[in-house]
C-alpha cells in the first residue's frame, strides 16, 4: 500500500527567522522615532510653558539673554541657506543624473559614480572649513570685502549644495533608469534626438522620483549642522542679505549646546523647541514627497 503524501504546510524556520528580524528592525526604527518625539515634546513643553506660541512663531528676534524668543530670525537664515543650496544642487545634480542615465558609457559611469560617492563621504565639518577658508575668500574676491562678511549664509549655502549633489544625482538617476527602454526606442523611432528623448520623454516619465529626490535633498539641507555652524556665523541677525552673518536653527543648537547651560533652564529647553520645529519641518516635507510620488507615479506593464 502506497504511503499518503503529507500536503500540510511546513514551517520554514529560516524564512520565519528572517521575517522576525525584519519586523524587529522595523519596530525598532518606529520606537526610536517615537522616543525622539517624546523627548523633544517633553522638554519643548517646558519651554512653551514660559514662552507663548504666538511670541515664538511671530517674533523676529532671538535673544535668550533678554527673553526674546522669536523663531523667525533662525528660521529665515535656515531657509536662506537651504534655498541657496537648492540653487546649486538641483540643476547640477539633475544634469549629472541625465548624463549618467542617457549619455555616459558604461566605463564613464563606472568612473564617475565612485567620485560622487567620495563627495558624499567627506565629513561635513571638512565642508564647513572649506566654506570658511575657500568659498568665503572667493566670494569676497568677487563681490568685495566690504560686501561679503567673513561669516555669511551664501558660502554656507553653496557648500551645502555641493554636499547634497551626490544625493540628488543618485536618486534622480535611479528614477531615470527605471523608465522603460521601450519609451526611448519609441521616441527614437519617431525621429526624436537623444536630447529631445531625455528632456521630453524620460524626464517627464520619471518626474515623481525626481521630485522625491528634490524634497529629500531639501530636508537634508535644512538639517545640515556643521557647515552652517562653522561658516554661517552666530547671533540672531534677521536679514535677507546672503552676504551677512546669520545663525540657522541647527547652528544655534550647536552653539548653545556647547555652552554652560543649566538643566531645565529656558535656554536649555529652547534647544528642544527648535529641534521639535525642525522635526515637523522635515516630517512635512517627507509627507509632501510621498504624496507627490503617489500622484505622479507612472506604472508600466
Amino acid at each position: 500500500m502506497q504511503n499518503s503524501i503529507d500536503l500540510r504546510k511546513k514551517r520554514r524556520w529560516g524564512e520565519t527567522l528572517i521575517q522576525a528580524s525584519l519586523f524587529i528592525a522595523g519596530a525598532f526604527s518606529i520606537l526610536t522615532t517615537v522616543g525622539i518625539v517624546y523627548e523633544l515634546g517633553k522638554e519643548a513643553m517646558n519651554f512653551f510653558a514660559q514662552v507663548s506660541l504666538w511670541e515664538y512663531f511671530t517674533g523676529a528676534d532671538w535673544n535668550p539673554q533678554i527673553d526674546q524668543f522669536g523663531i523667525w530670525a533662525l528660521l529665515n537664515a535656515t531657509l536662506m541657506t537651504t534655498f541657496i543650496a537648492m540653487l546649486v544642487a538641483l540643476p547640477i545634480g539633475l544634469s549629472i543624473s541625465l548624463y549618467l542615465s542617457e549619455y555616459a558609457s558604461h566605463r564613464a559611469r563606472r568612473t564617475l559614480k565612485p567620485i560622487l560617492e567620495v563627495l558624499a563621504g567627506i565629513p561635513t565639518v571638512v565642508y564647513g572649513y572649506f566654506a570658511l577658508t575657500f568659498m568665503t575668500p572667493l566670494l569676497r574676491g568677487i563681490f568685495g570685502r566690504d560686501v561679503v562678511d567673513i561669516y555669511n549664509t551664501a558660502s554656507a549655502g553653496i557648500v551645502i549644495g555641493i554636499l547634497i549633489i551626490p544625493m540628488v544625482s543618485s536618486m534622480s538617476e535611479d528614477a531615470l533608469s527605471a523608465v522603460p527602454r521601450a519609451l526611448r526606442a519609441a521616441a527614437y523611432g519617431l525621429g526624436a534626438t537623444k536630447l529631445e528623448t531625455a528632456v521630453k520623454v524620460v524626464l517627464p516619465a520619471a518626474i515623481s522620483g525626481i521630485m522625491a529626490a528634490f524634497i529629500v535633498a531639501i530636508s537634508r539641507a535644512i538639517g545640515e549642522t556643521m557647515i552652517v555652524a562653522v561658516a554661517a556665523g552666530a547671533g540672531s541677525n534677521f536679514t535677507f542679505n546672503p552676504f551677512e552673518a546669520a545663525e540657522t536653527m541647527t547652528g544655534h543648537i550647536v552653539r548653545i549646546s556647547g555652552g554652560d547651560l543649566s538643566y531645565d533652564s529656558i535656554d536649555y529647553n529652547s534647544i528642544f523647541a527648535i529641534g521639535l520645529t525642525l522635526f515637523f519641518m522635515t516630517l512635512s516635507l517627507n509627507v509632501i514627497s510621498q504624496r507627490i510620488v503617489r500622484k505622479y507615479r507612472e506604472v508600466y506593464e
